[in-house]
């Protein structure tokens, strides 16, 4: 990959991360302002069921500020693109599409595959 393909990269991770920020700042907000002392049980059941998804969506996006961060440390030490299990090229196709992809196209194949197989059995 080369630098202008890597800034690249590094420009959309930043926003990303950026994005990801102002979700994760939403939804705290959110919870921190609900209202889970309703008097009547079916709403105070309805809130806290909505918080228990937004606390899900929030843990959901700190995990991918972590993927962020690790594909910005990998920009850094020149491993980004490559696959964690291989070595080989991700592929800019996929990159594009998944900026934090850690896996090629054929190894994710595979691993999807391995899994299904798994659950078969089972």
């Amino acid at each position: 990959m080369n630098a202008q393909q890597l800034a690249f990269f590094r420009h959309r991770l930043q926003q990303l991360q950026q994005e990801t920020r102002a979700e994760i700042d939403t939804a705290r907000e959110a919870i921190a302002t609900a209202d889970l002392h309703a008097a009547d049980e079916l709403d105070r059941a309805v809130a806290e069921e909505e918080n228990r998804q937004c606390l899900r969506f929030t843990e959901r996006k700190y995990l991918l500020l972590r993927k962020i961060q690790r594909s910005l440390d990998k920009i850094d030490d020149g491993s980004y693109g490559y696959c964690e299990v291989s070595g080989d090229p991700i592929g800019l196709k996929r990159l594009l599409l998944r900026p934090t992809a850690e896996l090629s196209f054929e190894e994710k194949s595979r691993q999807e595959q391995q899994e299904r197989n798994f659950r078969k059995q089972r």
